[in-house]
């Protein structure tokens, strides 16, 4: 064996050592990591005309599920909005009033820090 090949070999028996203690240490992590590598390659293949035919009622579900219960928690949202008084109107109020106050807020407090460093001076 050549000394660029034992270099090499040792490189190989580091990382692989280094990889398995990680994965001693902490295999929820690992998981998380392997999980998240398949479905960025799952998401980097396409998919075969099969998984496509197979898939597509599961993901029709799954999509009027998911708009049927966004639309249900917005319906759901709005409707208690209403019932405690809070409009478009009163939101753009609030904030309104919100930003004024912590504009003012620092403000005052520049120029109290700018009076406290002139009377040190």
């Amino acid at each position: 064996m050549t000394e660029s090949s034992a270099n090499r070999q040792d490189r190989k028996n580091d990382i692989r050592y280094r990889a398995t203690e990680s994965i001693d240490e902490a295999p929820l992590i690992a998981l998380a990591g392997g999980l998240a590598a398949g479905a960025l390659l799952a998401a980097l293949l396409p998919r075969t005309e099969s998984e496509k035919r197979a898939l597509r009622p599961v993901g029709e579900r799954l999509t009027g599920t998911a708009k049927a219960a966004a639309s249900a928690a917005k319906e759901a949202g709005q409707s208690r909005l209403a019932e405690l008084g809070l409009t478009p109107e009163k939101g753009r109020e609030t904030l309104r009033s919100l930003f004024e106050g912590a504009g003012d807020a620092a403000k005052t407090s520049a120029q109290a820090a700018l009076s406290a460093a002139r009377t040190r001076e």
